[in-house]
C-alpha cells in the first residue's frame, strides 16, 4: 500500500480495489457493505423512515476528543435522533486531496468503525473519490442515515406549547472552543476536548416512557444553541426564556471564552441537544436523561412562553435580561 493518496485511488480501477479492499473493508465489516454492490438493499422496518445527509469539512481533522471520522458517524446519528427515529444505517463518501497520508486515512476509518460499532449503527455503502493536490484540503466526508420513527413519537417543533420546559443535555460550547484553540495552537488551563458523541441512546431513554411528553428536540451544532432555539422561537411564533445561570458550562470553556471574547451561547455542540418538553413531566425527564452517559450533566435551563413573541429572552447572571439574536454570519467557519 502507498503511503499517499494518488489519483488512481480515484480511479475505479486495480488501485481503487486495493484501498477498498486492504483499508476500507478491513475496519468496516457490515455484511451488506462487504458485498461491494452499487446500492445496499434494507430489511424492512416497522414505522416512518427518517433520513438525513451531512457533509464534515471540519479544520483540523484531528482534534482533542475526536476527529471527523467519527464527528461525521455522529453528527449523522444526531440528525436522525432529534426527530426521534433510531438509526438503523449510515453511507460514507469520502473526497480526498492527491497526497493525503494513508496512515491518516486509516486512523480515520478506525474511528469511524469504532464510532459506527459503539452506536450500533452500521456503514451499508459508501463512496470515494480523489481531486488533484489543491482542488481539496486533506479530506472531506459525506454522510448520510436512515432511521426509523416508532408508532406515537412525533417530535418536531410544531408541537411546541407554552409552559414547556427546555432542557439541555450537557455543558455548552466544548467543541467549538476546542476546534478554536486547536486550530489556533493556544494554550488553556484544564483539558479542553470535543463533547462529539451520539444521542441516539439518550434519546431512546426518554422517550421510552413518555414519549408524548417529548415535544421537539434540537442538537446545537454550527451556531450554538443561541442560533437554535432563536430558530425554534421564530419558527413556533413562542418565546423562549432562559437562565443563564442554569446553562451548565466547564470552567475551563467559560475561562477561554471570557480570554477571546467569545459568546458561549454561539459556540458549537456536536454532542448535546435541547429537549422541550411538557412541564408536568420535565423533572423525570431531567432524572433520566442524567442516568445516561451522554446525559449527566443535564440541566433545565428554561421555559416557553407567550410573553415575546418569537424572541428568545436570557436572564443573565447579574439578573438583567437580553434578546438572544441568531447569529448573522460564521464566527469560525468549518467547526464541522
Amino acid at each position: 500500500m502507498e503511503k499517499y493518496i494518488l489519483l488512481d485511488h480515484g480511479s475505479g480501477g486495480l488501485a481503487s480495489q486495493n484501498l477498498i479492499g486492504s483499508l476500507f473493508l478491513k475496519y468496516l465489516k457490515d455484511p451488506v457493505l462487504q458485498q461491494l454492490e452499487d446500492a445496499a438493499v434494507l430489511p424492512q422496518e416497522q414505522g416512518q423512515l427518517a433520513f438525513s445527509t451531512d457533509s464534515y469539512v471540519v479544520d483540523p481533522i484531528f482534534f482533542p476528543g475526536g476527529n471527523i471520522g467519527e464527528l461525521a458517524i455522529n453528527g449523522t446519528i444526531n440528525d436522525l435522533a432529534m426527530r426521534g427515529a433510531r438509526p438503523i444505517c449510515l453511507s460514507l463518501g469520502l473526497i480526498l486531496e492527491e497526497g493525503f497520508s494513508v496512515d491518516k486515512l486509516e486512523e480515520i476509518i478506525k474511528s469511524i468503525a469504532a464510532s459506527c460499532e459503539y452506536a450500533g449503527v452500521p456503514v451499508v455503502t459508501g463512496d470515494t473519490k480523489v481531486v488533484p493536490k489543491g482542488k481539496a484540503d486533506k479530506i472531506f466526508i459525506n454522510t448520510s442515515g436512515i432511521g426509523v420513527v416508532d408508532g406515537g413519537i412525533n417530535v418536531t417543533a410544531m408541537q411546541v406549547r407554552p409552559g414547556d420546559v427546555i432542557l439541555l443535555s450537557g455543558s455548552l460550547a466544548d467543541h467549538g472552543i476546542t476546534i478554536l484553540t486547536s486550530r489556533e495552537g493556544l494554550q488553556v488551563d484544564g483539558k479542553l476536548q470535543s463533547d462529539t458523541r451520539p444521542l441516539h441512546f439518550l434519546v431512546q431513554a426518554i422517550l421510552k416512557d413518555v414519549p408524548a411528553a417529548i415535544h421537539a428536540m434540537r442538537d446545537p451544532t454550527r451556531g450554538g444553541l443561541g442560533t437554535t432555539i432563536s430558530e425554534i422561537a421564530k419558527t413556533t411564533g413562542l418565546c423562549m426564556e432562559i437562565e443563564e445561570r442554569a446553562i451548565p458550562m466547564q470552567d475551563e470553556v467559560r475561562a477561554a471564552c471570557e480570554l477571546m471574547g467569545l459568546d458561549p451561547l454561539y459556540l458549537a455542540n456536536e454532542g448535546k441537544c435541547m429537549v422541550l418538553a411538557a412541564p408536568e413531566r420535565a423533572e423525570e425527564i431531567l432524572q433520566t436523561m442524567r442516568t445516561v452517559r451522554e446525559g449527566r450533566y443535564a440541566a433545565i435551563i428554561g421555559r416557553v412562553s407567550e410573553k415575546h413573541p418569537g424572541r428568545v429572552v436570557l436572564t443573565t447572571v447579574s439578573g438583567g435580561t437580553r434578546l438572544v439574536e441568531p447569529l448573522s454570519g460564521e464566527p469560525l467557519p468549518r467547526i464541522c
